[in-house]
């Protein structure tokens, strides 16, 4: 048994770790830590998780989080780099939902998150935690630092065009246009995420310059292996969960006869959670409510020169907490889907 601790788990990624990770078959949990809620039981606080997970909150000083095989970090930036080196030399690997490990330059995470790289270091061993893209790296790391929800979407949307040999699309000219539900923005309490602000709403947000736009662009370039250009602009939408990013690309002259759908359908082929749509399909966000499954569709207007990718994914799940269980099970060398084949939830 893999014993899992989970640094944070007051949150929804957090919970959602704990939902996932409680009915793993091959997972013992360990420890889950909250300076506020210490000694408090995990179903006070998630009624959802009784009669599934016995553990209360603690401390991380009564965590023993040494102790562990593998430690996930649902805390704010900052928290997983400030204490992964002594979980590292105690052998422990480390699965970090934000942002601490994504970026590979430190000026940039400098620039986006407002504070200091204490580990730069270890920065430089962590791997992109994006299985369909970097899954043999996986298989080695001792740290992982996941994709953010909208990254997700977007590098494996663009994906199949960008790693052929030869550019199909303007490179330079992508466009993003993403949504997402408000437990993207977690569970802290702010204005913009109450009830009378957010429902009955829909708003553009970030035009100027996201956080995960410096992310996608690096995945997008390592993908490609040479520049790309993308304009991200995200949205938040009056749902709980779930991302629908649209992507558009202008084709180069040279790929108007190229098979896209079957281009898609071949990258992705054996991919357990990602689902290439007939073409012309409009997938929903509650088509993967609750699921670690993705869903790609793709649209050509009028037979022009623009392509259009619909993804689906729910942010939680294959955009934070399924993914970081996802690599947990190719670290350890179990089935990619082991704890992971829950069919979405409808209505």
């Amino acid at each position: 048994m893999i014993k899992v601790g989970i640094v944070g788990g007051t949150g929804y990624t957090g919970v959602e770790l704990l939902r996932l990770l409680a009915a793993h078959p091959q997972v013992q949990l360990t420890a889950i830590t909250s300076r506020k809620e210490d000694g408090m039981p995990v179903a006070d606080m998630f009624p959802s998780l009784r009669g599934h997970v016995s553990l209360a909150f603690s401390t991380p000083e009564k965590a023993k989080l040494n102790e562990c095989d593998v430690v996930f970090f649902a805390t704010p930036h900052g928290v997983a780099m400030a204490q992964a080196r002594e979980l590292l030399a105690a052998g422990v690997k480390v699965i970090d939902l934000a942002a601490d490990f994504r970026l590979k330059d430190t000026a940039e995470f400098e620039k986006w998150y407002g504070m200091p790289h204490s580990c730069p270091d270890i920065l430089g061993e962590a791997v992109y935690g994006l299985p369909e893209i970097n899954r043999e790296a996986i298989r080695q790391a001792r740290i992982i630092g996941l994709p953010g929800c909208y990254p997700t979407s977007m590098q494996l949307g663009f994906a199949p065009l960008l790693a052929q040999g030869k550019p199909l699309v303007n490179e330079s000219t992508l466009i993003a246009d993403c949504k997402s539900g408000v437990s993207g923005a977690g569970r802290k309490a702010e204005v913009h995420t109450l009830l009378a602000e957010a429902a009955d709403n829909f708003k553009a947000y970030g035009v100027k310059g996201h956080r995960h736009l410096p992310e996608t662009v690096q995945g997008l370039q390592a993908i490609a292996g040479r520049k790309v250009g993308l304009t991200f602009v995200p949205h938040l939408v009056p749902m709980i969960r779930g991302i629908h990013s649209t992507l558009y690309a202008t084709l180069l002259p040279e790929a108007r006869n190229t098979d896209f759908q079957a281009l898609y359908e071949n990258y992705f082929e054996g991919e357990k959670f990602v689902d290439v749509m007939p073409a012309g399909s409009h997938p929903e966000t509650r088509s993967v409510r609750a699921s670690n499954k993705l869903r790609i569709a793709l649209h050509r207007p009028g037979g022009g020169d623009l392509l259009v990718i619909l993804v689906v994914e729910d942010n939680l799940v294959k955009g934070a907490a399924g993914q970081g269980v996802q690599c947990m099970n190719i670290i350890f060398g179990l089935d990619e889907t082991t704890g992971l084949m829950h069919i979405p939830v409808l209505p």
